[in-house]
């Protein structure tokens, strides 16, 4: 695998994959050569199919897992042994359209006041008024708050972009009393290692320890803030095009899906059996 592995990173590398997705390509396409135990280029398009049915059969891996895998497979055959990759022999995987988890405004405070740490209960502030991902938020900069033009910059986030995000005037209070306790120097949120960025592992532990006291049911997870922030914007009027612009979404439609989220106007609406038993 080693010479096919450097072929492989350096089509990552040449297409501006984030360190993050080359990691989990190449993990994916060696999974797959273990699973045969085989030289990649002696597998067909055969082996690859029933690769992705033992991921959703007997692995129960999820659609987002079995996609992935489909991913890094494509990019090694067509772009790495440049082969033909025949859609209708290899379709995409398609996974059931699920609407995001949300929690009110009710709940967040909450989750936020369940917090003990300073340094998690800001990192959470951060992530829900600023709409940002989990690891857009642990790999954040000093530098990178603004306070004059009360904006967050975002350093290559997905898809390898920067952008703005909002700066909230109470966020900034927080984040001068926690400067003020912490001292970060480089990494707004360092790790054990200031030199580091703090890890996501460990926020996504504090995440569910603070949702556990909270007394919160809802599967809810760290990238539920950002779905959160999204939609409370959504239900305070705010055009879902300039969302868009704040969450860095490529694509309208995935930002759109907020819009089935929103508890806007429901609120006034007289139920048709609350209307029939009142009559």
């Amino acid at each position: 695998m080693g010479e096919f592995r450097d072929a492989m990173l350096m089509e990552l590398e040449l297409k501006g994959y984030s360190p993050t997705t080359k990691k989990i390509y190449l993990e994916n396409v060696k999974a797959f050569v273990r699973y045969y135990n085989q030289p990649p280029d002696q597998l067909g398009d055969e082996d690859i199919r029933r690769y992705l049915y033992y991921l959703y059969t007997e692995k129960q891996s999820s659609y987002s897992a079995v996609n992935i895998a489909y991913n890094a497979l494509r990019l090694f055959y067509s772009s790495v042994l440049r082969r033909t990759w025949d859609i209708k022999k290899l379709p995409r995987p398609r996974g059931k359209k699920r609407l995001p988890v949300v929690l009110d405004t009710s709940e967040v405070k909450r989750l936020f006041e369940a917090v003990i740490n300073l340094k998690y209960r800001v990192i959470f502030m951060t992530i829900y008024s600023a709409g940002l991902r989990l690891s857009e938020a642990a790999h954040l900069r000093v530098k990178d708050i603004d306070s004059k033009r009360m904006q967050i910059r975002i350093d290559q986030g997905k898809g390898n972009k920067d952008r703005y995000a909002m700066l909230s005037h109470s966020l900034i209070k927080v984040l001068r009393e926690y400067w003020k306790y912490y001292r970060p120097s480089i990494w707004l949120f360092p790790g054990r290692s200031l030199e580091q960025p703090i890890g996501t592992s460990s926020i996504q532990k504090m995440f569910r320890q603070a949702k556990k006291r909270a007394g919160i049911s809802k599967p809810a997870s760290v990238h539920t803030l950002r779905h959160s922030f999204a939609t409370h914007l959504l239900e305070q009027g705010v055009d879902v095009f300039r969302i868009q612009k704040l969450l860095g979404h490529s694509n309208l439609n995935t930002t759109r899906i907020y819009v089935h989220i929103q508890n806007q106007g429901l609120k006034e609406l007289v139920n048709p059996l609350d209307y029939l038993l009142s009559s």
